[in-house]
């Protein structure tokens, strides 16, 4: 019956009518939104005239921070940059939300540093629920076995002893009510007595780093020393004496006063460099006997020591160099240390050395003679030592490792061999990037910390006990959940239940190969993402290692876009560590690429002295070349190739993409530097000698014409299609904001304006760095752009 109505209805005639007049037909999507209007700078030229060459600059007006119209029209322009950037990513919201999701699931729960051992006290910062800066706290480490974790109890008091057993030293949240709502610490130091901790604070509105001593008995500050532009501390008198380094006004460590701790009586003025080129650094030796100070300039370095028991007993000189070399001095039971990497018989070296010499020299001037003989196959990058101990990260031919020698050395007879000598290797796991020493205060403890840093795994905060050959790996992020490792003395049941979790023993290695067995025990990631390295010839033929990283699961698959990562500067190792926040890049089938190239320190001294000055080329060129290996090697797609550069990496990308502008698909510049010619010419924020040294003296000639051949804003090239770049800048950074604003209004006026390959400006008011959040937040932006872009 009920089918029967159905067909009555559909054939009756006013049914039909009303269905009609119900019936709406489906609404046309609205038309897109017109692309939003390109910001348009005023343009205020003015010419420049030095050397043999004039130019014009549109934009110069935008760094004169005096002149109250030019900045008013920079904030107009700010605003209409930040208004353009959300209009053309206003599509991505949904995608930046599920990446700033995926980023803050990853963000690690271990609000708190591993405990650090010093004498009979245990130093770790923590960050308290809903507060922005992390609590210096310290505990007796007698007391610290009665509770299972830093977590745990709360505050550190342990409710079944009713003990408090924490001790807060300094909060940084109050610090920054003091310091208008910004908290930045640039260094501390705890007093060897344990009683006092002397730190600077950055002042924002005076752009200045400022002393405070504060006093860990009573929590309050000392009355003296208040110190403005400090840039370097070390006690004296086992905590009874504070030195202290101040800058000019143009940023040049220049002088070294001594303030007694308690006293009423003015600082002493120690040392003044009257030289503008000439600067000064102060450290204490690891057993706080002596106080060293360098001074160095474009033409020489010199060490000089202060007995700390006596710091007023003036400043004896123990080393010099006629060229600026990098040099550090220990004392170990009688003899000075010197590390250094400065040139030998005439010639540049490409690798530090080890030096000794006794205190009590009595002839002059001062012998030092060669701890070890140099072997070119086993390159030393670092040292440390403990009163038992000297450690050397090593390395041999691309790979790092830690070795270790006791000390006094078995034999009086130096130099020798390190390798007859029989060091003990210790472990480590595969891909090792990086491994940054601890801060190892305590001298007479054999227990050494260093940091394990590997593009395939998250770091590991790794103590090695180098009398019995136990390791434990106090703090590392756990990727893998289901791989949970409890951290800070409970047993897991799987293992010996005298040997808390992480800690593993093992018998020293002589043999050099250092990989442990097991990678879990790493929280290795290689199961699921691979490594790998190549050299890539440059233009002049020089091999440029590039490291590789992907996922293993989309590792047949066809089209894969990339993100060509670069520094090239200062000598610095280019940073391939694992970021917790790219995860969701290679999980989309991006390939993450690494270029070492010239000017970095991936190669050695050497290495960067081929990329600096009047050679900044080479940077530029061998990154050309890695991401044409990229490309003609199909581990790139063509048209889905992506550069990021940070700082003067940032320069490096810059120029690239304006020698080859259809190399790349997109690009991400931080606080990029980019108008070098500026900068070094008419410097706005003060400059450095070794500034200078790295990018050239605009005095020199063929500096000057090398500077103007690789500045990215002067090179920009005319009636091109230019990828599409994301420029992130600070009103905080050390390249102002004005270097980001003039070079995107550059590239607007000189290229092809493409809707698909938009240039934006995102700037920030706020130090990222400093919140977590903050960070996640920049990063889903910067990776939902390059996903836009490459899906465009």
């Amino acid at each position: 019956m009920l089918s029967h109505l159905s067909r009555t209805l559909r054939h009756n005639p006013r049914f039909r009518q009303q269905q009609c007049r119900r019936y709406k037909p489906p609404k046309s999507p609205p038309p897109p939104p017109p692309p939003p209007a390109l910001p348009k700078p005023p343009k205020k030229p003015q010419s420049f005239t030095f050397h043999d060459e004039t130019w014009e600059d549109p934009y110069s007006w935008m760094s004169k921070l005096d002149d109250k119209v030019a900045m008013r029209h920079m904030d107009i322009y700010m605003e209409q940059e930040e208004k353009y950037s959300e209009a053309v990513l206003a599509d991505t919201d949904r995608i930046q939300s599920k990446l700033q999701s995926e980023m803050a699931s990853r963000l690690s729960f271990d609000l708190s540093t591993p405990p650090l051992r010093w004498g009979p006290w245990l130093y770790y910062r923590r960050v308290e629920e809903g507060k922005q800066y992390p609590v210096l706290c310290r505990r007796l480490a007698s007391l610290h076995d009665e509770f299972i974790s830093h977590k745990s109890p709360a505050a550190g008091f342990d409710f079944t002893s009713g003990k408090r057993i924490e001790q807060k030293l300094l909060d940084y949240n109050h610090e920054a009510q003091r310091f208008g709502g910004y908290a930045y610490e640039e260094m501390s130091e705890i007093s060897p007595d344990h009683k006092f901790l002397a730190y600077t604070m950055y002042d924002k509105d005076n752009d200045y780093f400022k002393l405070c001593v504060r006093n860990l008995n009573s929590g309050a500050l000392c009355s003296k020393p208040h110190a403005d532009r400090v840039s370097n501390l070390a006690w004296a008198k086992n905590g009874q004496a504070l030195l202290y380094v101040v800058t000019d006004q143009k940023k040049r460590p220049f002088r070294i006063y001594c303030s007694t701790i308690g006293s009423t009586d003015e600082d002493v003025l120690l040392h003044e460099e009257t030289e503008g080129n000439v600067h000064v650094n102060i450290r204490h030796t690891k057993d706080f006997q002596f106080v060293t100070v360098n001074t160095f300039s474009p033409t020489f370095s010199k060490v000089f020591l202060i007995n700390a028991a006596d710091p007023f007993s003036g400043l004896a000189l123990v080393w010099e160099h006629n060229a600026p070399a990098h040099c550090i001095i220990e004392h170990h039971q009688g003899f000075l240390y010197l590390f250094t990497d400065a040139s030998k018989d005439g010639g540049t070296l490409d690798h530090h050395y080890l030096l000794r010499s006794p205190v009590h020299f009595s002839s002059s001037p001062r012998i030092w003679e060669p701890v070890f003989i140099d072997d070119p196959e086993l390159i030393i990058e670092d040292v440390d030592f403990c009163k038992t101990h000297l450690s050397l990260i090593v390395k041999q031919l691309q790979s790092f490792k830690i070795c270790v020698v006791d000390l006094p050395l078995k034999t009086e007879q130096v130099p020798v061999r390190l390798r007859d000598i029989q060091p003990r290797y210790l472990p480590l796991p595969k891909h090792v990037s990086q491994i940054s020493p601890g801060t190892n205060y305590d001298f007479n403890s054999p227990t050494m910390r260093f940091t394990i840093s590997s593009p395939v795994m998250p770091d590991a905060v790794v103590d090695y006990d180098l009398l019995n050959g136990k390791w434990n790996i106090m703090q590392q992020q756990n990727m893998l959940h289901e791989r949970t490792r409890v951290l800070y003395g409970t047993a897991n049941s799987t293992e010996s239940p005298n040997i808390p979790s992480g800690t593993r023993i093992v018998s020293f290695d002589t043999t050099e190969d250092t990989t442990a067995e097991n990678d879990n025990l790493w929280n290795d990631l290689t199961e699921f993402y691979a490594c790998d390295h190549h050299e890539v010839s440059s233009h002049d033929g020089a091999m440029v290692p590039l490291t590789l990283v992907y996922s293993r699961a989309q590792r047949e698959e066809n089209g894969k876009p990339g993100l060509l990562h670069v520094h090239g500067a200062y000598g610095e190792m280019l940073d391939k560590r694992w970021r917790s926040e790219l995860k969701s890049l290679l999980d989309r089938g991006w390939v993450l690429a690494y270029a070492d190239v010239r000017g970095g320190g991936g190669k050695g001294k050497k290495w960067h002295q081929e990329g600096r000055g009047a050679k900044k080329l080479n940077s530029i060129k061998d990154y050309i070349h890695c991401a044409k290996f990229l490309v003609n090697n199909n581990i790139v797609q063509e048209n889905k190739l992506a550069g990021w550069g940070y700082s003067a990496g940032g320069l490096v990308v810059a120029s690239a993409i304006n020698q080859c502008p259809d190399l790349f698909q997109a690009a991400v510049l931080k606080v990029p530097f980019l108008d070098p010619t500026h900068t070094l010419i008419h410097p706005i924020l003060p400059l450095t000698a070794e500034d200078y040294e790295e990018f050239g003296y605009p005095g020199d000639i063929d500096d000057f014409h090398a500077i103007r051949e690789y500045s990215p804003y002067d090179n920009i090239p005319k009636d091109v299609l230019y990828p599409a770049v994301l420029v992130t800048s600070s009103f905080n950074t050390r390249f102002g904001v004005w270097e980001a604003a003039k070079w995107v209004a550059r590239v607007r006026d000189n290229t092809f304006n493409d809707p698909k390959r938009p240039v934006l400006l995102n700037l920030t008011t706020d130090i990222v760095e400093e919140n977590r959040f903050l960070q996640t937040k920049e990063s889903a932006l910067e990776i939902a752009f390059l996903i836009k872009m490459m899906e465009s």
